[in-house]
């Protein structure tokens, strides 16, 4: 049975998705990713206002996937922080979850440049995942507990990309 008109970006998402994290944003074009999703670029331009419009549905996708998989780590029940940090560091460095860190960096490095759809989309993807780990952490109200993690983990994401994972290795004990 074919997809309804109306769930056909829905249904295209996974696979645009895939697209970003096998080639990256830069090697995105818009008739790149038409390939990816098996229609033609107008047809993505019928149901996304612009480029634009697509890559911020499957970015904001990709980040939902990324949750998915940080949910095989999350606890059952809220941990201390430093605990938690236990938990997330070391899936950093699963294969499955390097496409996203390679995605996360590109979006980052585009948002350093000035991209303002790369800093938007990292600034909703980046309190996500700040709220993320404000839920499974017992820190209360301590949003600097939390607000310290998250600049850990990226700073580790940073730091091994660079080649300096000793450097990770050490500060992490």
């Amino acid at each position: 049975m074919a997809t309804p008109p109306a769930d056909r970006p829905a249904a295209w998402l996974d696979a645009l998705a895939d697209h970003v994290l096998a080639h990256g944003i830069a090697a995105s074009s818009l008739r790149a990713l038409a390939r990816a999703a098996g229609t033609s670029d107008r047809m993505l331009l019928y149901y996304f206002s612009d480029k634009d419009a697509v890559l911020a549905a499957v970015l904001q996708h990709a980040a939902t996937r990324m949750m998915a998989l940080l949910g095989v780590v999350a606890p059952p029940q809220p941990l201390a922080t430093a605990a938690l940090r236990m938990r997330v560091l070391p899936m950093l460095r699963d294969p499955a979850v390097a496409p996203f860190m390679r995605l996360w960096l590109e979006l980052a490095a585009r948002g350093a440049a000035g991209d303002p759809l790369a800093r938007r989309i990292g600034a909703d993807i980046g309190r996500g995942f700040l709220t993320w780990i404000e839920m499974h952490s017992t820190g209360g109200d301590d949003r600097a507990a939390a607000a310290r993690l998250l600049a850990e983990i990226e700073g580790t994401v940073l730091l091994d990309s660079l080649g300096m994972r000793d450097v990770v290795d050490q500060a992490l004990g």
